[in-house]
């Protein structure tokens, strides 16, 4: 039985192939040659790169740096595919097929800072020169994390490298090829380089649903210099549109007309300041008419954004609004050279006599519940009694001013002209016992609520010119500018037809 056991496996191990022998041997090839055990110490060599050159990246391959307003950390990460990550914690992330090489391009946007930001909102002909600005910014970031990424994968490769084999030799052999995979790397990156990648970016996260907004502001961003040239042409040279528009009527203000400016609805948007100054200076406005929600949530935080107001270069009138809290007017009273109107206050300005009362309801405040109208039109009685008063104290109101227009329709009767807004739509009626009430739209282009509609609200102004001499209204300029990212600009000139009666109007059935 041995020799038939001894035979079948003779037969077995005939069946496998015999390695080939070595010129020095006398038996048999061993399975691991001397070709396989160089395979496998390469191997093994590159191994410990990799894995050294990635420890030495996630320890001390990163770089913090500032891009535009923006601080942001860079890191370069192992990628089969590439391509550039920019996380924007929490909304998600989006992703570029900006090049193809083994390693991909980290940015991680950690906040956005205060500073330059506030910057570029006071000083919007900054962001004329924020391309270049960003480029460099990128640029340099870009050679800071490409020293830290050489010195990263040396050192971590060598490291690892002196751990596994506790040979110099050996490690550095390690860090040299580490430095040399990262350059070809690079070298491959170079010539890959696709700048259009920006215009298809992948999103991730919250920012799945975005690419439709992104989109818009793309376009904000590219088009935000001819926005622009748009905005400075038409403010700051209204009469070249003038000359060019066959439909304005042929009204022509002299010099000796009082221009009041009307703005409204603000709502916390600093471009606005920039736009009133623009037209104070153009049209040489001589008092600046404010019917209320300069504000969002009327808090002591926002009250430094009022700051501008009193180097407007005019006189500035206000009223208290449903978004501007008793904070908000406080503030304002402080303030040189502005005007709080507030239960049928008046006051002379330039010569104009003003009262205006302030929007009873907070509607920011949710402690209290909304009075509705009943409490707009109680506030618009309580003002036209008071017109009523200095009508009869022989010191006859030329404008009133009320936030809400409910409120400014119990005026009717008791003054020429009442002006309001709200509503963020323009609108003027002669009301039917004479007084002419004039609804702005809003200035701050509805502020940031406009980003939740379709399209960007419209921004809004008008200039009134009244005579000098008895302040009627005579005519009036309605300013309207397209919202942030549109390159619409258009002015339109009215009649003051039919013209109010010579003296106060009649008094209405409430005298």
């Amino acid at each position: 039985m041995a020799r038939d056991a001894r035979k079948r496996l003779r037969a077995t191990l005939a069946r496998f192939p015999r390695f080939p022998r070595s010129p020095h041997s006398t038996g048999p090839t061993s399975p691991t040659s001397p070709t396989r055990t160089r395979l496998e110490q390469a191997a093994g060599l590159v191994a410990v790169v990799l894995l050294g050159a990635w420890l030495g990246l996630l320890v001390v391959g990163d770089v913090r740096t500032p891009v535009g307003p923006m601080d942001t950390t860079m890191a370069l990460r192992p990628s089969l595919t590439g391509g550039t990550t920019i996380d924007v914690s929490p909304l998600g992330a989006l992703e570029l097929d900006s090049h193809a090489a083994p390693i991909r391009l980290d940015v991680d946007v950690d906040r956005l800072d205060p500073v330059r930001s506030q910057d570029l909102v006071e000083h919007p002909e900054l962001i004329s020169g924020l391309q270049e600005e960003i480029t460099a910014d990128v640029a340099d970031g870009t050679r800071d994390l490409a020293v830290r990424a050489c010195v990263a994968v040396v050192s971590g490769a060598t490291a690892l490298g002196l751990a596994v084999y506790r040979r110099p030799r050996r490690a550095l052999a390690a860090g040299g090829l580490a430095l040399a995979l990262l350059a070809a790397s690079g070298v491959s990156a170079y010539a890959t380089w696709n700048p259009k990648s920006v215009l298809e970016p992948k999103f991730s996260g919250l920012l799945v649903s975005a690419p439709s907004v992104v989109g818009n502001a793309r376009s904000i961003v590219t088009e935000f210099d001819v926005y622009q040239k748009e905005l400075a042409r038409l403010v700051t040279n209204v009469s070249k549109l003038y000359e060019a528009t066959s439909t304005l009527p042929v009204y022509q203000p002299d010099p000796g007309t009082m221009r009041v400016l009307h703005v409204s609805d603000i709502h916390l948007n600093p471009a606005s300041w920039h736009i009133i100054g623009s037209l104070v200076k153009q049209y040489g406005i001589d008092v600046i008419i404010d019917s209320g929600d300069t504000m969002d949530h009327g808090t002591a935080a926002e009250n430094t954004f009022l700051d501008r107001i009193p180097h407007l270069g005019a006189p500035y009138i206000w009223v208290r609004g449903n978004h501007d809290s008793p904070l908000t007017q406080q503030y304002l009273q402080r303030l040189k050279n502005v005007h709080v109107l507030d239960e049928g206050r008046a006051v002379t300005v330039a010569g104009l006599r003003v009262a205006g009362t302030g929007d009873p309801q907070f509607t920011p405040d949710r402690s209290t519940a909304p009075q509705g109208d009943p409490a707009e039109r109680m506030a618009g009685l309580r003002l036209a009694s008071a017109l009523r008063d200095e009508r009869r104290a022989g010191t006859p109101v030329d404008i009133a001013v009320a936030h809400n227009p409910v409120a400014a329709r119990e005026t009717d009767g008791e003054v020429p002209l009442v002006l309001a807004g709200h509503v963020h739509n323009r609108r003027t009626e002669l009301l039917p016992h004479g007084t002419r009430l004039k609804i702005e739209g809003s200035t701050g282009g509805g502020g940031l609520r406009a980003v939740q509609n379709e399209e960007p609200e419209q921004v809004r102004a008008s200039v009134l010119y009244l005579d000098r001499t008895n302040h009627r209204l005579q005519a009036w300029d309605e300013i309207t500018l397209g919202g942030l990212g549109l390159t619409t600009a258009e002015v339109t000139r009215h009649l003051a037809t039919p013209e109010p009666r010579d003296g106060p109007p009649s008094p209405g059935p409430s005298e």
